[in-house]
Formats: structure tokens, sequence, C-alpha cells
């Protein structure tokens, strides 16, 4: 099948970017990133600059990739992140628009790269947990509510792929910083910091030019993981509790 590629094509983070057309064909059995593979090794068979793009796991586990596609974060189909996006979710014709996240706090490196470094600022704000950990113990030890577990597992899915800032309006990292903050605070080990946690890393998350939620849902619609917006109420009501400790 072939697919008609219109790929934002910037050179370096200071350099003016622009879109440029290609025509790739690929099997229905690849993913979106083996086909721009295939387009890269063209390219560079004609001289010219293969496309940047981030990956590692090709996995949907490790959040290294992440684009628009057609304007969607990480494309069409739902919880599904760019790398375990596959050729079958289109037909032969489509043609496909891919640019890099766009957000103040996500400046562009080259084509379709950002620098994320942000989110990573933020769980560093966080700081470590305090709680010794030591060994596994025994399974009745350090007794967890069972809707508390599978919350906190849930919020721990988070990936940092970056697709709740690409497509929030107000480019939040919200969704991203509630996952950090409620998978923690729903533990025993995470209490011992939980006041300071959330508002170290609610401020980083201002200082590093995120806007404000405003219940939009985006972030929740295009999350590879299916994170809830529940996880943002948690976030503000740990933060208001943090004001008064």
């Amino acid at each position: 099948m072939q697919l008609h590629l219109k790929i934002w094509r910037q050179s370096a983070p200071s350099s003016p970017g622009q879109f440029r057309n290609y025509d790739v064909v690929g099997s229905p059995d690849l993913s979106l990133l083996e086909l721009l593979d295939i387009l890269n090794e063209q390219l560079i068979r004609a001289g010219e600059l293969p496309v940047e793009f981030d990956h590692d796991c090709r996995e949907g586990i490790c959040g290294s990739c992440g684009m628009m596609i057609n304007g969607q974060a990480h494309g069409p189909q739902a919880q599904t992140s760019v790398c375990q996006l596959y050729l079958r979710q289109f037909r032969a014709g489509d043609r496909l628009t891919l640019e890099p996240w766009r957000a103040t706090a996500f400046p562009i490196i080259q084509d379709l790269v950002v620098d994320r470094s942000a989110l990573d600022r933020i769980i560093t704000a966080g700081g470590y947990i305090t709680a010794r950990t030591g060994s596994a113990p025994e399974a009745n030890s350090i007794p967890v509510a069972q809707a508390d577990a599978d919350a906190a597992f849930d919020y721990a899915a988070c990936i940092a792929c970056g697709a709740c800032v690409a497509a929030c309006p107000n480019a939040s990292a919200s969704l991203f910083t509630a996952a950090k903050v409620a998978h923690l605070a729903q533990l025993p080990q995470g209490h011992p910091e939980r006041k300071t946690r959330v508002l170290r890393m609610a401020e980083q998350m201002t200082a590093e030019g995120f806007g404000d939620c405003s219940n939009h849902g985006e972030c929740q619609a295009v999350c590879p993981k299916g994170i809830s917006i529940d996880a943002i109420a948690t976030l503000r009501r740990e933060y208001l509790k943090a004001q008064f400790r």
C-alpha cells in the first residue's frame, strides 16, 4: 500500500521549518515508525538527510516516540503510542500529516524530535522517597487496600511521552504531573514527602512554562495508557491540602 506523507522538516531549533511531501510504499503489517525507516533508507540512498524522529523500545512502554498524526497525538487509534500504530489502521492512498509536539515547553530539536526534558525536571523536583523499602516484604506486612493498589498501578503506567501536553489547548502538563503525584499518594511509602512533593512538582511545572488545566479532557483522550483525568482532581486536592500543612 502506498501512503502520502506530509512531514515537518526543520534542520535546527533556530532554523525555519516547512512541510515536505513524500510517497512511501509499505505493508499493512508494518508500524508507522517502520514506514519512516523505509523512507529514511530511500532518502539516504538519494543523498538527502533522513527524517529525525524519537524512538527506543518500539513496544509502547518507554514514551520516547511521539508525534502529531493528522492533528491527533499518537494518531487515530485509542490508547496506542506511535510505535504501536500499524499501517492497517489506514487505507492505501491516505495522506498523513506528521508534525512534532507543539508546546513552548517542548522546543523542537530537529524535524519530529522535541526536547521533553521539562518532564524529567518535574519528576526531579518531586525528590526521593525516604521510606526504606529493602527486599521484598511479606505479602501482608504493608497492607494496602486493593482499590488503592489498583489506582496506584494505573497512574504509574504513565510513560511520560508528552502526548497530553501536545493535545491540550493550554499545553498543560497537569495529567503527567497528576499521574506521578497520585501514584505515590495512594501508597504508604509515598506519605513522608507527600506534601512537599506536590508543591515542588506543581511549582516546577509552572516554571517550565506549561499552561494551566481547564478540563478540556483532550489529555485523557490521547493518553496511550488511558490515564483518567481523575488524577488531576487528586493533584488539586493534594495541592490544596499541602498548602495548609
